[in-house]
């Protein structure tokens, strides 16, 4: 019986901790804590499951994530910074068959990205947008960006973003929800266990309305960014639980 019991585990914990076929197995460039690398995960999990690896085809940005090409295991295509919508609207409109995404994250999107995200949301482009939002220019130096919370220190706001001078941090997905050409739009976050498995459901459904060809839709990640945030990776957990949530909060902003 005892044999039994551990064979049993055994098949159970091979099954959980298997690497998805699309992640390639390589050691990752991330600081500890960081959100990408679950990030990453999870779209490849979600496109093993779809088994559409060798139709998928993945946008870069310039920022953390600027090599995501050195960990996917199919097609991607690098972009400009904050062009990355840009790009893959291009590749979807010349390969319709083809499933594209763009994974972008606060610097690029909600920033010198702003105008590009807001007009292919607005097209109804048939396109999945991965949205990763840890509040600071991660690649550059911990610079405050569009979606740093007030009060927030960042190395360019040293005693806190200040509303009066800085001017409120931006809800890209409640304003993108207002466009009739989105029709998928959820807030996950990636800062515990049940969490996880929430953002990839919100992901798997993302994907899937590109299959379907619903149109444009969109994924923000919640994401841990414990060195520029300067705290513990379970410090960097807590605060989007306890603070970061409370600002943005998490569930399905428009499904159509």
């Amino acid at each position: 019986m005892k044999k039994t019991i551990k064979k049993e585990n055994s098949a159970s914990e091979a099954l959980i901790f298997s690497r998805p076929v699309s992640l390639i197995d390589v050691e990752n460039h991330y600081c500890a804590g960081c959100g990408h690398g679950i990030v990453h995960r999870l779209i490849c999990e979600v496109i093993d499951e779809f088994a559409i690896r060798e139709k998928v085809i993945g946008v870069a940005p310039v920022g953390c994530a600027v090599i995501a090409y050195d960990y996917w295991d199919f097609d991607v295509a690098e972009a400009a910074h904050g062009r990355t919508p840009a790009v893959a609207t291009g590749i979807k409109r010349m390969l319709p068959d083809r499933i594209v995404f763009s994974y972008q994250g606060d610097g690029d999107l909600a920033a010198i990205g702003t105008s590009e995200i807001i007009h292919t949301a607005n097209r109804g482009e048939n396109i999945t947008v991965i949205f990763v939002n840890n509040g600071v220019y991660g690649m550059t130096g911990g610079q405050m960006a569009p979606t740093t919370l007030a009060g927030q220190k960042t190395s360019t706001t040293l005693s806190g973003r200040s509303l009066k001078r800085d001017g409120y941090p931006i809800k890209m997905l409640e304003m993108l929800a207002v466009l009739p050409g989105t029709k998928y739009a959820e807030r996950v976050s990636v800062h515990s266990g049940q969490e996880v498995l929430r953002a990839k459901r919100a992901i798997k459904k993302a994907f899937k309305m590109q299959i379907d060809n619903k149109g444009f839709s969109i994924v923000e990640v919640l994401s841990m960014c414990p060195t520029y945030w300067d705290m513990t990776s379970i410090q960097s957990a807590d605060r989007i639980k306890n603070e970061v949530t409370t600002f943005y909060p998490l569930g399905v902003i428009k499904s159509c």
